[in-house]
């Protein structure tokens, strides 16, 4: 047996990964060299599709994944995969090795250890040429299923928010073709993604697996220090008190205090300031008061954080690997709904068939919809910018806010500067008096209630449409002294935009007749404007309540809209 299994423990119930360097593994060819491998270096030992059929049907999660087991030997016309010649290639070696450490991908490695290969590995090297073959096809197999099911999770989500009606996610799926990935794996085919090296695919999630590994460690070391203020409401800069190296404690735990110290107990400007970090890192009021909401936070156990950081993940891994399609203008919109903000994107290589790595070019604050009105979280194409625009009253606001008024002041849409229309494609006025209020319900209401252009308008004066089945999209407002609150949920579900011409701007810079000049010229010229897009832009209106910024610190938010909490329960479950 080759001493390099020795180097790893067996003392799983189903020991996978171990070194697969068997005699001659290791030895490249030529054509390894160039990175992919040639038909005459493949011997040519096939399956077919009954004995695969028969092996995953021994296993229920390789049962799952059939189609792509049948896809990717078909291609190949049932060859084997994984060995070159009598010898097994050495990405066998790494895929068991990623398996082994899939826990730092916030995977459990004993699910994907179900095929005990060391001893198939023994067996193969110890058998007669008579039945080498027969083990060949077992291992072959075995891996390829192994890699399917692992992958699987690791691409794609161990969760399927598709399938499963509890978890609110409808942004675009990530439809990466696993049979080819593993092409790219074994060298037979290129990629500009990092398959061979069993990689994410995104920088969000990589930034977040390298806090993972922080938070564990810091728990292994007993976690963080709890903060007890006692009697005490709160404390803040110029108080003296004991409670201050607790608090210091917390926000540098590996930090060295001399707790003999009398000025460790002065809570003074630098903790001050760290305690007004530690705030914006947690989008709290940065007023460097520690007590009530902040004291909550900084207690929230780093066993809880390992949690959110790893569910955050599961999420990235939902995201689209090419998070622009080609077809599309090359920038994309992405609003992140527990963090109240908006960025913009753009490519930064300007390479059309490379991985694109994209920059940020703008961000802004936004304010999101309440808990009983949320914003809905999917993708979709931005397409038209609207200036002056009217206000098309959803029929759910109709029944539930409008009627009640009208039955208490019959005049009081005239008031507000709204009228009703007829649904067509010129709308005719409808007279309000003509409407028996008292039966109107969302569902029966014929027309559309709707608010004329104007400053005082509940979209402002510019929105942002990506047409969509949830009927949101991006706007203006006039209520702007709602964004300097540090929790913006205000809204009937659509996204209220901080900088609206500074985002129309951008959106139409290429169009000469638009200007800044001209767009606010429009806007507030009382009649509706619609300026078509040439191409349109990719928006995501996303649910990330942990991530890290280009600075290299990790955000917490609140589970706004209780999201993580469903899928804590099946991502855990």
């Amino acid at each position: 047996m080759n001493p390099s299994f020795l180097k790893y423990s067996f003392g799983l119930l189903i020991p996978v990964a171990l070194s697969l360097s068997i005699s001659g593994c290791s030895n490249k060819s030529d054509s390894d060299e160039k990175g992919l491998f040639t038909k005459a270096d493949e011997k040519e030992v096939k399956t077919d599709s009954l004995y695969i059929l028969n092996y995953i049907s021994q296993v229920p999660d390789f049962k799952k994944q059939k189609e792509l087991m049948y896809l990717f030997y078909g291609d190949r016309d049932y060859k084997l995969a994984w060995f070159r010649g009598d010898n097994l290639v050495p990405e066998a070696d790494k895929f068991l090795e990623a398996v082994n450490n899939a826990s730092k991908e916030g995977l459990d490695p004993k699910q994907y250890k179900l095929v005990d290969f060391p001893t198939l590995i023994k067996q193969y090297e110890e058998a007669d040429d008579s039945v080498k073959i027969e083990l060949q096809k077992k291992i072959d197999v075995g891996l390829t299923a192994s890699y399917f099911h692992y992958a699987s999770d690791f691409y794609t989500g161990r969760v399927d928010p598709k399938a499963d009606n509890t978890i609110t996610w409808d942004v675009k799926k990530n439809k990466i073709k696993l049979h080819k990935a593993l092409q790219t794996i074994l060298r037979e085919r290129e990629s500009t993604y990092p398959y061979y090296e069993f990689e994410a695919l995104h920088a969000g999630y990589s930034k977040l697996r390298d806090k993972l590994k922080e938070y564990r460690t810091l728990e292994q070391k007993g976690g963080w220090q709890k903060v007890e203020l006692g009697n005490l409401k709160s404390i803040k800069k110029g108080d003296t008190t004991q409670v201050v190296l607790a608090l210091r404690k917390r926000l540098d735990p590996f930090g060295k205090l001399n707790v003999n110290d009398p000025k460790m107990r002065l809570y003074d400007a630098q903790l001050e300031t760290q305690v007004k970090k530690f705030q914006a890192l947690h989008g709290l009021d940065t007023d460097g008061v520690v007590g009530g909401h902040t004291l909550k936070t900084m207690n929230i156990p780093v066993s809880e954080r390992i949690q959110q950081i790893m569910i955050n993940m599961e999420r990235w891994r939902w995201i689209p690997k090419r998070m622009v399609p080609k077809s599309l203008d090359q920038r994309y919109i992405w609003v992140n709904i527990p963090e109240y903000k908006l960025y913009i994107y753009e490519d930064e290589d300007g390479e059309p068939d490379a991985e694109r790595a994209y920059k940020k070019v703008m961000e802004m604050r936004v304010i999101v919809g309440k808990t009983m009105n949320s914003t809905p979280i999917f993708s979709d194409k931005l397409e038209y910018v609207v200036l002056a625009p009217y206000w098309n009253v959803p029929n759910s606001i109709v029944e539930k806010e409008i009627k009640p008024k009208m039955l208490n002041n019959p005049g009081w849409l005239a008031n507000n500067n709204m009228e009703i229309v007829t649904k067509e494609k010129e709308p005719k006025p409808i007279s309000e008096s003509s409407i028996d209020w008292a039966g109107v319900t969302e569902k029966n209401f014929p027309y559309m209630v709707r608010e004329k252009p104007g400053p005082k308008n509940s979209l402002g004066s510019i929105k942002f449409l990506f047409p969509n089945e949830y009927a949101v999209y991006l706007h203006d407002t006039p209520a702007d002294a709602l964004f300097a609150q540090t929790e913006r949920n205000f809204s009937h579900g659509c996204v209220r935009v901080e900088k609206p011409v500074e985002l129309a701007k951008y959106l139409l810079k290429g169009m000469n007749e638009w200007d800044e000049s001209s767009i606010r010229e429009t806007m507030n010229g009382g009649e509706e404007k619609w300026i078509t897009l040439p191409k349109q832009v990719q928006v995501y209106l996303v649910y990330f309540t942990s991530w890290v910024d280009e600075n290299g610190d990790i955000h917490f938010r609140e589970d706004l809209y209780k999201h993580d909490k469903k899928l804590e329960q099946e991502y855990f479950g």
